[in-house]
């Protein structure tokens, strides 16, 4: 590592954090993935959709990416930044972005689409998908699981409670869905070795993931980020886990005596 600590951190300091796109991070951090392939699974059920929603599209990437989309496709996001972002990039491909305050209601009417999606989801309103989901229609989303990344959250704000670190399981999203009146039929998590190679990495992710430190500024943690400097250098990448879990839940009943509970099945 030849660059200071001051030059990799006004790099990272001043670059753009906008979207939901991490190429910057090439070369100077790895995640594992998810074994389920999120974006070929929601790309096959926008195949097969007549209308559907992604609820926190960011900056529409990931959407982008599906192959087909269906005749009816919206989108919503909450940051002015994104919405620009995301209406550039998918309104060539006949999406509606929405700007949507990320609060319920969800501005459209009762029983709109059969498919709902989201990646990363900061919340989840579930009555409210519930409510635009046709019978029968589904909710397919990747989501954060609990104690995400908490190797680099804990070295930044120390322990972190029991109750912090459990939250966001997928378990409590089961019971959550369910309430709503929604059948969960797939349920799968799955811990995924992360490393960062550089203090720049870390301080683009911590301003780009802004809840994992809130408030994370350079200035306010400049000592901590000296040290973890300093052991990138002596001791080399920093590694923490990334917590992931994928949910599929319909609406409507399923047929007396028959049972499509999803099974909680833990990756390695």
């Amino acid at each position: 590592m030849t660059r200071s600590f001051e030059e990799l951190v006004a790099e990272a300091e001043t670059v753009s954090v906008e979207g939901w796109d991490f190429s910057w991070l090439a070369g100077r951090a790895t995640e594992q993935r998810p074994s389920w392939g999120y974006q070929r699974v929601m790309s096959e059920r926008l195949a097969r959709a007549s209308a559907a929603l992604d609820i926190q599209t960011g900056g529409g990437e990931v959407l982008a990416g599906a192959a087909k989309l269906p005749p009816l496709m919206v989108a919503t996001e909450s940051w002015p930044p994104n919405v620009a972002k995301a209406t550039a990039l998918l309104h060539p491909r006949g999406a509606v972005v929405v700007a949507d305050a990320d609060e319920p209601p969800l501005p459209f009417g009762a029983a709109t689409f059969d498919l709902v999606t989201s990646r990363h989801p900061v919340t989840v309103w579930w009555a409210e998908i519930a409510r635009v989901l046709r019978p029968g229609g589904t909710y397919l989303s990747q989501q954060v699981g609990p104690a995400s990344v908490f190797e680099l959250v804990e070295y930044f704000l120390g322990p972190q409670p029991e109750h912090v670190r459990r939250a966001r399981h997928p378990e409590d999203a089961r019971r959550a869905a369910e309430e709503a009146g929604l059948e969960v039929v797939d349920l799968r998590f799955e811990s995924l070795r992360t490393e960062f190679f550089d203090i720049g990495a870390v301080v683009y992710f911590l301003r780009k993931v802004v809840w994992m430190v809130p408030g994370f500024t350079v200035e306010q943690y400049r000592g901590r980020l000296r040290e973890l400097d300093a052991s990138f250098r002596e001791r080399g990448p920093f590694v923490a886990h990334t917590t992931r879990f994928l949910i599929e839940a319909r609406k409507g009943e399923s047929r007396k005596g028959e049972s499509r509970r999803g099974e909680f099945r833990k990756g390695e």
